[in-house]
């Protein structure tokens, strides 16, 4: 109810009802997923209403697992940041489930993609609770770009009560004159957070992040970080080794 309010206050009273993903979008998404997939298999999962596809890999000895949560308009393998990373932490001790988040028709902004983030919350919870029953250890929240914004809203309604810990990738993109209308809850939650992004990112995330080291850097999160991958853009392109080895080094340093 206190999400729907907000978003009246923001759109005005003509444009607040919440929207459905693009079915049609998702499909052509979940097929091209699905011919391409070479690391690990498919499963759909349910949220209640549809069935979505995911990209489940098993590690060895698994420490535990991680949930991925690609950004706007991708899907579960995506080239940059989800594919490359499930993968090598899969690979590494890590059992990896990656999504397969709601979407809309190319070109909808940021502001369009707000009034479809409560979609997401059921598809995070169908996720975790696979992993609570076919998986052992930690579960571990990563999201990248859109998919963070998903997260942090989830979080920001339901705690971080299902998750062990939470990594932030390329946290707080918008579009251009689309400010942030939510803020993010890190101050709110009780799981280490690792805040990761490209040195050059857009200008909208390297402002905030100065905000979010503050947060990060306080009594409340002794585990927590903020990390720069010198020379990386928002989506890590030629980037993602780099990457998984900063989330790597920082996920095995935890204590759960």
């Amino acid at each position: 109810m206190k999400y729907f309010i907000f978003l009246l206050m923001l759109f005005g009273s003509t444009t607040t009802e919440l929207v459905a993903t693009d079915i049609e979008r998702e499909e052509r998404l979940a097929q091209e997923f699905e011919a391409n997939l070479f690391d690990g298999d498919v499963i759909y999962l349910s949220d209640g209403n549809q069935d979505f596809v995911s990209a489940y890999m098993e590690a060895e000895d698994s420490r535990g697992s991680v949930l991925l949560l690609h950004g706007r308009g991708f899907h579960p393998d995506w080239q940059d940041v989800v594919g490359p990373v499930r993968v090598s932490l899969a690979e590494n001790g890590w059992t990896t489930l990656s999504i397969q988040m709601p979407v809309l028709e190319k070109g909808r902004k940021y502001y369009d993609y707000v009034k479809l983030f409560p979609e997401s919350y059921k598809r995070i919870e169908s996720a975790i609770q696979y992993l609570r029953e076919n998986t052992k250890g930690p579960i571990v929240l990563l999201a990248h770009s859109c998919g963070a914004h998903m997260a942090m809203n989830w979080i920001d309604e339901t705690g971080d009560a299902l998750i062990d810990a939470y990594i932030g990738v390329g946290m707080g993109a918008t579009d251009y004159k689309q400010d942030l209308i939510r803020p993010f809850p890190l101050d709110k939650m009780s799981v280490p957070i690792l805040d990761i992004l490209g040195t050059k990112e857009y200008p909208r995330v390297l402002a905030l992040a100065e905000h979010r080291k503050k947060i990060l850097n306080n009594d409340m999160h002794p585990q927590s970080q903020q990390i720069y991958v010198e020379n990386a853009d928002h989506y890590f392109k030629n980037k993602n080794t780099e990457l998984y080895e900063e989330i790597a080094t920082w996920l095995n340093n935890l204590r759960f």
